[in-house]
């Protein structure tokens, strides 16, 4: 397999990538490329890479360590640990609860990302500048992802302790499992072979991490093999050296996803969820600024799968080695991505025209020469980190769902339309529900 990611890396223009799975019980690392294209530092299996939001299932794991103490339940409401929560919506205030954060389904603008510095108070800052965040859909009619919702999670997480986030995620995880390569803090993984992201065509990324405040929703850096070892302690009861004495009770669907074509069918507690040739896949991807991270796990085989990239197209390459390795391993068929129609002209999708805005993102649908097109453009702190809006035309798939090729990527990426119970229009790509505002 060795030879195979360096392989895909090529092909996939990913300055380098790591691999760790588990198989029958069996444990296998690899590795490909250059960590950081500046210095041509080797890529090696110990590395560690940022895995993004793959950090949230750790975060629901947190909670639900409490929940099975009896500390709060999935059903408790934020306002009832943090007295002095807010969100622009009194409503929500007063209502959002542990399950909706954890699904995705609060509704709460997601994309606040927000340097609240460096100090031990940045995730407690961070909850504070949320008493002016806005609603994205109503409480818990749909799914949008939602990084705010977990990082307000953590700050539950810090009350319940006492400790900070990082502090906790160390005792009740990392050092249970005993994972020597697993940190948040840039002065931790510093002590480590530590990847770049890349970005521009494979220039070293302008800065090397998110903002401490980001921590719950996304700022682990591990490598592979340890995110394996964490997934698999999903696959056991706490009795087995597990976490949770009901793993099970994190992959109970909560909400389907109106978009199943981006990660999948369903949002558990933290978990992905979806299925693969009638076999159970939990699974959960991560992006930061140039890196990107993917772990799938099949309870009923036991078969894990953590890949790490830092670069290039780095979500088809890790599209590309699941379905290599799962068909190879457990003889299963990674649904591919929906293609476009070959005659469009009985789509009419002028209805769909219209700009669609969410805190960190404008998009606007229109049409050209009868075609439709997507312009996609990051607004906010996102702005800083794309160069130019994105444009693609929209290939219909049916007359609701498009697909689209975005950043020059070899993959479709999906784009459905929809309405909520209330007849609002919306759109829903990358995990996200964004509004029609015009």
């Amino acid at each position: 397999m060795g030879q195979r990611l360096a392989e895909l890396i090529d092909r996939y223009e990913v300055p380098g990538a790591a691999l760790a799975y588990l198989h029958e019980g069996e444990p296998h690392e690899f590795a490909a490329g250059t960590l950081n294209t500046a210095t041509g530092v080797e890529a090696t299996p110990d590395a560690l890479y940022q895995i993004g939001s793959v950090t949230k299932v750790w975060t629901a794991t947190l909670l639900m360590r409490l929940i099975e103490r009896g500390r709060l339940t999935l059903d408790t409401t934020v306002a009832e640990v943090l007295p002095e929560f807010r969100v622009a919506d009194a409503e929500v205030t007063k209502t959002v609860t542990i399950r909706h954060l954890l699904s995705h389904t609060s509704g709460i603008n997601g994309d606040l990302f927000l340097d609240t510095g460096r100090g031990d108070d940045c995730v407690e800052r961070y909850v504070e500048a949320c008493a002016e965040l806005t609603q994205n859909h109503p409480l818990g009619v749909t799914q949008s992802y939602c990084n705010s919702g977990f990082v307000i999670a953590g700050r539950v997480v810090e009350r319940l302790t006492g400790e900070r986030w990082d502090d906790a995620l160390r005792k009740e995880i990392v050092e249970p499992l005993g994972l020597t390569h697993t940190w948040t803090l840039p002065e931790d993984v510093l002590r480590f072979r530590a990847a770049m992201g890349h970005v521009d065509g494979g220039a070293p990324a302008p800065m090397w991490g998110l903002m401490r405040s980001a921590g719950p929703a996304g700022l682990i850096c591990a490598r592979p093999a340890d995110v394996v070892a964490f997934a698999r302690a999903h696959l056991r009861t706490t009795g087995e050296g597990g976490l949770l004495d009901d793993p099970q009770a994190m992959w109970e669907p909560q909400i389907d996803i109106p978009n199943p074509h981006t990660v999948g069918k369903q949002w558990g507690i933290g978990w992905i969820l979806d299925e693969w040739d009638g076999q159970r896949v939990i699974s959960h991807g991560g992006n930061t600024i140039g890196q990107h991270a993917m772990l799938w796990a099949v309870p009923g085989t036991g078969t894990i799968v953590c890949v790490t990239a830092n670069g290039g197209h780095s979500g088809a390459f890790t599209r590309a080695v699941a379905t290599e390795l799962f068909a190879e391993l457990d003889g299963l068929t990674v649904p591919p991505q929906p293609e476009p129609l070959d005659q469009a002209a009985d789509v009419d999708a002028s209805r769909h025209t219209g700009v669609y805005e969410r805190v960190g993102a404008r998009i606007t649908v229109s049409q050209r020469d009868g075609r439709p097109w997507l312009r996609y453009e990051a607004t906010g702190a996102l702005a800083a980190l794309q160069q130019e809006p994105e444009e693609c035309e929209l290939r219909p798939v049916d007359d609701v769902t498009f697909v689209c090729r975005m950043n020059g990527s070899p993959d479709w990426a999906s784009v459905v339309f929809y309405e909520l119970p209330d007849g609002s229009p919306y759109v829903h790509m990358g995990a996200r529900a964004t509004p029609r505002t015009g």
